[in-house]
């Protein structure tokens, strides 16, 4: 019976031995303790802020990435575009100096024909000349053979002088 009715020196003593234990634990491990937890709590919540900050500047680079990537599509369809339109512009301007240069060819060609055409023209008259003066100096001889054709030429050469 005596554990259910405790003695007052045994009341006393465990009070103010558990009023020293909480005056230990109190000041030399609950406040470290505390501390410590709080300082957990900080760590965790500085933890927790740097990681917002990261995802809100991964956000930003990503949007940034994008941005550039779209930019850079951009710039890359305006330098095909580009070199579409000056190949385009070199070859037509190929094809004119082509068209140009044959066209150049051909008027030679064709000035060459004409001066080639001229000169036949000119040796064949020469030599229609030629073969019209040796036919008439053949028929003249032959008409002039005789002695009584070159009287009766001189007489009309004559009649047609004096007419004249």
């Amino acid at each position: 019976m005596d554990l259910i009715t405790p003695d007052i020196g045994l009341i006393f003593w465990t009070g103010l031995v558990f009023l020293l234990l909480m005056f230990v634990l109190t000041k030399f491990i609950w406040k470290p303790l505390m501390g410590a937890v709080k300082n957990r709590e900080e760590n965790i919540q500085e933890a927790l802020d740097m990681a917002k900050k990261t995802k809100a500047e991964m956000q930003e680079l990503q949007t940034k990435n994008e941005n550039l990537l779209k930019e850079a599509r951009v710039e890359r369809d305006q330098m095909i575009k580009e070199a579409k339109e000056t190949s385009n512009r070199m070859i037509e301007e190929a094809k004119g100096k082509a068209k140009s240069e044959a066209d150049k060819v051909l008027e030679s060609a064709r000035a060459s024909i004409e001066s080639e055409k001229n000169a036949a023209l000119t040796e064949l008259k020469a030599q229609v000349a030629t073969v019209a003066l040796e036919i008439a100096e053949k028929v003249i001889r032959e008409e002039l053979s005789s002695d009584a054709k070159q009287k009766e030429l001189a007489s009309k050469l004559a009649d047609d002088i004096s007419l004249n």
